[in-house]
């Protein structure tokens, strides 16, 4: 059993915002999930 842990960070590479699936659970189940807490483009 495995886990993955998606994330999304800012330029410097701080973590801004974390989503945790399955092992087996495709990676764009993970990314959808992270969408909408992505920042406003500047």
């Amino acid at each position: 059993m495995n886990t993955k842990l998606h994330a999304i960070t800012d330029q410097n590479g701080r973590p801004l915002s974390f989503f945790m699936t399955a092992g087996q659970i495709s990676d764009y189940t993970g990314a959808t999930a992270l969408l909408d807490s992505l920042p406003v483009a500047q």
